[in-house]
């Protein structure tokens, strides 16, 4: 039955609001409130709104109607999120409607939209109606109805008076985690997931295991998280300063903490998918079990990013292990998909293992790409049989897909597409776009990452469906996932940072229509999700909100100019007389010219609000003199594999970060002017060389040392150019982990290309630059 508005005939059953409760018992009127009127800043935006004449006033006193249980759950959370962002201590809740005008949330069958997820919300001056089919679809709608009121900061909103129809486009609106290369609390995920269902996202691929630790309880098999849960970190972090002795990095969870999880994520609507990744990076696991390896050999769960070369052999006793797991797997996780994984498996280990050669011979298997397909398609049969699909990376489309199974598509959209043109259903989840790990701006203020960008335009802008596939390939098109990959995130903060607010970019582009779809208008609709952010405690990426600063200075002249910059294109205000700015400071339009010494603070703003602190840029003689290796390029032809690395230590505490190219370290000051200069100091720091590159192993170069412990080249006219000094490097770093180079200078003048490289194989460390000042003549 349709439930109507609140009339006055209906009579009132709930509690009164806790903060109003003595008035409320009396029968007397809640005290009056200045009111906001809010703006509508809704993120996804809805696939329909429609304006309408009059507003609705939200406040203390208003009442939260809810019948079922179900609607009691949505209108539950309702009032915990309105109470974080608008300090409305939850609402009057009750059966039925009574006789004050209110909020009303329904689940009714004859609700106008049918799409699943789907619901309709409805505000006039007599009051709010969220409809839904289920409990799904009206939890969408009290989110988006929560985003109204949040829109404006205040305990009392003038809500405007509009119909939204809305459903999403797609039905897989997913984000994946990978808790094996550093782990996270059960508070950390639940945080998560919260955040993901504001967004109304609904699918979290929980990626658990991998080379770097294994992080799920496995009760037949208790090694699995009792070796392969812990690993010692590369270098300095992983050794305990006081003792001396391994320092472990370690973590998992037990069967009943993933319970928890699943449940969560159940009250808030998102079905959470594990991956158990096969057949390779599985180093964790054959440090454990070192029988279901391919070499028999006990490797350390692995300290080391990249491409490692484990591999499970295809023995009968293995493929009952794998299954014993996957059973245990199934009992905690009731989605319908498992993701195995399936990619970067390389061969080589199957290629010189005598057992596995001897197996293929016995199979009729032609090559190590065959097995992989027959072993994948294997488990398919596997899961299938327990009412499973198999998900996996685009690498299992190689030597042929397995009959049911669905394709993740991450080294761009092509596997995608040959996966949907086969008739397989895909989710598109390509590393160009939706890598998290890949830094989102060139501020040096970004924590350690892969400094490829992929900023939230990038992330705005993808889509989903390939204009190569027709409208029958199209549908086999589930949707879209955004993958946070954790090598570089040692802290959840870090993680965070990573995450929000592109995981907003990510919603819209998983739920709108794609012809509602807007860059601009989103910029102006983001604002509103930063104090949303802040008051569920969300550390969410400061650096797009920014200003930076690039110079060009006249050292003869004294003189410099700034170009300033938001990475987002938010207006930019400032000053130079040392205050904040404001909304009445000038707006930044060209360049500004200044005699040194010169201190610009600067902040960008969305109309008349700061998006975030003022950014400090000062200029003076001495610092323009000075650059970091975040100011620094890298050297042409040297190596494609840029990364920005944090220190190995100290073990507690904040760290250096270091960009670097890890096929060829080099830096390059470009255009240089060594006018009076006589001679440069230069800051080196020591990393632990701690990948994995397999095949790519052969582009790792470096130059030959001279020395026994190499030198510092410095080269003028770019890295082929002429030396202008060979300084030998010492053993080690000094205690602080840096080592100051002096580099004397003789006959040097005008303009040039200055080259640094640390000579010397890069295994087991390397030389990194951290900054490079000239001193003058």
């Amino acid at each position: 039955m349709t439930r109507p508005f609140p009339t006055p005939m209906r009579t009132l059953l709930a509690p009164c609001l806790l903060a109003l409760l003595a008035a409320c018992s009396k029968g007397t009127p809640a005290p009056s409130q200045a009111e906001v009127v809010a703006k509508p800043a809704l993120i996804p935006a809805p696939a329909s709104l429609q304006p309408a004449e009059g507003s609705f006033r939200f406040d203390a006193a208003t009442p939260v109607f809810a019948d079922s249980e179900a609607e009691r759950r949505v209108a539950d959370r309702f009032t915990e999120l309105v109470a974080a962002t608008n300090g409305v201590e939850g609402g009057i809740r009750a059966d039925d409607p009574g006789t004050a005008n209110g909020i009303v949330f329904a689940i009714d069958p004859a609700v106008s939209i049918d799409a699943p997820e789907g619901y309709t919300l409805d505000v006039s001056s007599q009051g709010v109606r969220v409809a839904a089919s289920d409990e799904r679809g009206l939890s969408h709608g009290a989110t988006t109805l929560w985003q109204l009121i949040s829109s404006a900061q205040g305990a009392a909103v003038r809500i405007p008076a509009m119909r939204i129809e809305d459903a999403p486009r797609f039905g897989w609106r997913g984000l994946m985690l990978d808790s094996a290369r550093h782990f996270q609390s059960v508070d950390e995920i639940k945080q998560l997931l919260d955040a993901m269902a504001l967004h109304k996202l609904n699918t979290f691929h929980w990626h658990l295991t991998d080379d770097q630790g294994w992080r799920i309880e496995i009760r037949k098999y208790p090694r699995l998280a009792e070796i392969g849960g812990c690993r010692i970190p590369a270098g300095e972090a992983g050794v305990d300063p006081k003792t001396g002795e391994p320092r472990p990095y370690c973590g998992y969870y037990t069967q009943e903490q993933i319970r928890d999880v699943v449940a969560h994520a159940a009250r808030r609507h998102i079905t959470v998918v594990p991956e158990f990744d096969m057949p390779g990076h599985v180093q964790a696991v054959v440090a454990a079990y070192p029988q279901y390896g391919s070499l028999g050999d006990t490797p350390p769960v692995s300290n080391e990013w990249g491409v490692h070369q484990y591999l499970f052999n295809v023995e009968e006793d293995t493929f009952g292990f794998i299954e014993d797991v996957l059973d245990e797997i199934l009992e905690l996780f009731p989605s319908t998909y498992i993701h195995i994984g399936g990619d970067e498996a390389v061969k080589d280990q199957w290629k010189a293992s005598a057992s596995v050669q001897a197996r293929m011979r016995e199979l009729g298997i032609a090559d190590e790409t065959a097995l992989q397909s027959w072993f994948i398609k294997r488990i398919e049969v596997y899961l299938s049989g327990k009412g499973r699909r198999l998900l996996g990376w685009d690498e299992i489309l190689d030597g042929g897909i397995a009959p049911n199974a669905t394709v993740m598509s991450w080294r761009g959209t092509e596997g995608g597409i040959a996966a949907a043109r086969s008739g397989h259903d895909v989710v598109m989840s390509p590393g160009s776009h939706l890598y998290l790990d890949f830094l989102q701006t060139a501020s040096p203020n970004e924590p350690p990452g892969r400094p490829m960008q992929v900023p939230l335009e990038k992330v705005y802008g993808f889509e989903p469906v390939p204009e190569e596939l027709t409208t029958e390939q199209g549908r086999h098109i589930l949707g879209v996932q955004a993958n946070v990959w954790t090598e570089h995130m040692r802290t959840w903060s870090r993680m965070q940072h990573a995450i929000f607010p592109r995981i907003a970019a990510l919603a819209e582009t998983a739920w709108s229509p794609q012809d509602k779809k807007n860059y601009a208008d989103f910029l102006t609709r983001l604002p509103a999700q930063l104090p949303r952010y802040r008051a569920f405690g969300i550390d969410y990426a400061k650096t797009p909100f920014e200003v930076l600063a690039s110079a060009e200075d006249d050292r003869a002249a004294g003189t410099v100019r700034v170009s300033l910059e938001n990475p987002l294109g938010y207006a930019v205000r400032y000053t130079t007389d040392g205050s904040e700015p404001d909304a009445d400071s000038p707006l930044y339009e060209t360049p500004v010219d200044a005699t040194l010494p010169l201190e610009i603070r600067a902040a960008a703003f969305a109309g008349t609000t700061p998006l975030g602190p003022a950014s400090r840029h000062a200029f003076d003689a001495a610092n323009l003199l000075l650059r970091t290796d975040e100011q620094l390029a890298t050297c042409p032809d040297t190596g494609r594999l840029l990364l920005r690395l944090e220190d190995d230590g100290p073990v507690e505490g904040e760290r250096a970060i270091f960009n670097v190219t890890i096929f060829y370290p080099c830096w390059l000051w470009q255009d240089a002017n060594l006018d009076g200069i006589g001679a440069m100091q230069v800051r080196l720091g020591r990393l632990p060389y701690y990948f994995q590159l397999a095949h790519d192993e052969p582009a790792r170069r470096f130059m030959p040392a001279d020395t026994e412990h190499g030198e510092l080249l410095v080269q003028a006219g770019g890295c082929t150019g002429e030396t202008l000094a060979r300084i030998p490097l010492p053993v080690q770093a000094n205690a602080d982990g840096f080592v100051d180079i002096d580099v004397p200078l003789s006959d040097v003048s005008g303009h040039s290309d200055l080259c640094f490289t640390a000579t010397g194989d890069t295994r087991p460390e390397m030389w990194v630059l951290d900054r490079v000042e000239l001193v003058a003549r």
